[in-house]
C-alpha cells in the first residue's frame, strides 16, 4: 500500500476529480511526481465508482481503494447490509475478504470478525480502511486463509466464502468446483472449523448445479438490487438434511421484495386462465429462483401458460414484481396489429413467443417507449397474443 496517497494534498486532488474525465486526466502532467500517476487516476476511478455502490466509503476520509476490478467485483453496500441480517452469532470468518464491504456489515452483527484475503496489499488496505471507518472488531490476516485454518484451534459460528471463478475455467459451465477455493472439495474440512457456511456465488451459477456440489443445504438466497440479480447464498449447515427454503429479496429504494418457497414441494400445482383485468410480472429475483408454479399458488393467481410467467387476476394484489392493467387482449394477427399497433409507440416484452423484441418492432414499425406496455406472449389454449396494457405504480 502506497502510504503516500494519503498526504493531504493528494487526496484533495482526488477528491477534487473524482467523476472527471480519466482520458483527458491522463494527459496532463502529473502534479505529484514523488507518486506514480496511474496510481493516483486509479483512486480517482475507484472513488467514482464507490460513490454509489459504497456510500459509507465515499465520504470517508482517507480511503485507499484498490484496482477498480476489486471495486466492481465487491458487494454492494445494500446486498451487503442486507445479507449480514440473515445470520447472527459471535464469531465469523471471512475466507475471501476483498475489499471487505461483506464484513463491514458482519462486523455491525459479530462480536469478532476474521478478514482473510491472500493478496497482502489489499488486506493491508482493509486494515487501514477500517480504522477510517472505525471498525474495532475486525482482525486481518494476509495470505491463504487454508493454512489459518489448519493452524487455529478456533471453531467459528459461521465461515463465509465467495470462491472466484479461475481463469482457466472460462467458457466451461459455471460450476463451484472450477472455483478457488474449491468448496466442494474442501466442505469437509470447513465444516471442522464451523458448523455453519454461507457461501456467495455469482448470478450465472445454475441453482441446480450448485445442489448438486454441496450437501447440508438449508437455505437459499437470491439477492437482486433494483430488478438486477447480484448474488446467490448458499446457507449450509452441519448435518442438515431437511427441507431446502429457496428466499428471494429483490432490494428497490423504496422497499425490498421478498418471496420464499420450499423446493421441490410436489403441492404446489398452478391454476391456468386466459388474461383478466390484471397482469403480473414476477422480479428478476423470482425468475431466478424458477418458482413459477409457487406464485401461482402462494398468490393465488393464474399463470397465463405453463411457459409464459405472467400471471392474471381480476382484483388487483400487492406483488413483487410489476404490475399492469389489461387495456386490450388481441390475437396476434396481421389485421389486429395493424389496427391496434403498426406505427406506435410502446413498451414491447416477450415472453414464451416465437419471434425477438427487435423483429416485432421492425416488423410492426413500433417505436420504444411511451405509456403502452405490449406483452407478447402464448395463452392458455396455445393461442399466440398480444396484452396492450398500462402499468400500475
Amino acid at each position: 500500500m502506497n502510504t503516500l496517497l494519503l498526504h493531504p494534498d493528494i487526496q484533495e486532488f482526488i477528491i477534487q476529480n473524482t467523476g472527471a474525465d480519466l482520458t483527458k486526466l491522463a494527459l496532463q502532467k502529473n502534479p505529484f511526481p514523488e507518486v506514480e500517476w496511474k496510481l493516483i487516476l486509479n483512486q480517482i476511478e475507484a472513488r467514482s465508482k464507490a460513490k454509489e455502490k459504497l456510500p459509507t466509503w465515499f465520504s470517508a476520509p482517507n480511503i485507499i481503494y484498490p484496482s477498480k476490478v476489486s471495486v466492481e467485483q465487491t458487494s454492494s453496500e445494500k446486498t451487503a447490509s442486507y445479507k449480514a441480517d440473515l445470520i447472527s452469532g459471535k464469531t465469523l470468518i471471512d475466507l475471501t475478504g476483498g475489499f471487505g464491504v461483506d464484513d463491514y456489515y458482519f462486523s455491525k452483527k459479530f462480536k469478532s470478525v476474521t478478514h482473510c484475503e491472500i493478496n497482502e496489499e489489499l488486506s493491508e488496505i482493509v486494515a487501514h480502511n477500517f480504522k477510517q471507518l472505525e471498525i474495532e472488531n475486525c482482525s486481518f490476516f494476509p495470505g491463504d486463509s487454508i493454512d489459518l485454518l489448519e493452524k487455529t484451534n478456533q471453531k467459528f459460528d459461521w465461515i463465509y466464502i465467495d470462491p472466484s471463478r479461475r481463469n482457466d475455467a472460462k467458457g466451461k459451465v459455471f460450476m463451484l468446483k472450477d472455483c478457488l477455493p474449491n468448496v466442494p472439495e474442501l466442505l469437509d474440512f470447513y465444516f471442522e472449523k464451523a458448523d455453519s457456511i454461507l457461501i456467495k456465488t455469482a448470478p450465472l451459477l445454475d441453482i441446480s448445479a450448485g445442489l448438486s456440489e454441496l450437501k447440508n443445504v438449508k437455505n437459499i438466497h437470491i439477492i437482486a438490487l433494483e430488478n438486477e440479480v447480484k448474488e446467490l447464498l448458499f446457507e449450509i449447515h452441519k448435518n442438515y438434511t431437511g427441507e431446502i427454503t429457496l428466499k428471494t429479496a429483490n432490494i428497490l429504494k423504496e422497499k425490498t421484495e421478498t418471496f420464499e418457497f420450499v423446493l421441490n414441494e410436489e403441492t404446489s400445482i398452478p391454476t391456468y386462465d386466459f388474461p383478466k383485468k390484471n397482469i403480473y410480472e414476477p422480479n428478476a429475483a423470482i425468475m431466478k429462483s424458477g418458482g413459477f408454479d409457487e406464485v401461482s399458488v402462494i398468490f393465488k393467481i393464474d399463470k397465463l401458460h405453463k411457459h409464459s410467467h405472467l400471471y392474471t387476476s381480476e382484483s388487483l394484489i400487492d406483488f413483487p414484481g410489476r404490475r399492469f392493467e389489461v387495456q386490450k387482449a388481441i390475437p396476434y394477427h396481421k389485421n389486429e396489429m395493424k389496427t391496434e399497433l403498426a406505427n406506435k409507440q410502446a413498451n414491447i416484452t416477450t415472453r414464451n413467443f416465437p419471434e425477438t423484441v427487435e423483429n416485432i418492432r421492425k416488423k410492426w414499425k413500433i417505436k420504444n417507449g411511451g405509456n403502452l406496455y405490449c406483452f407478447f406472449t402464448t395463452d392458455v389454449k396455445d393461442n399466440k397474443i398480444v396484452l396492450i396494457c398500462t402499468k400500475i405504480i
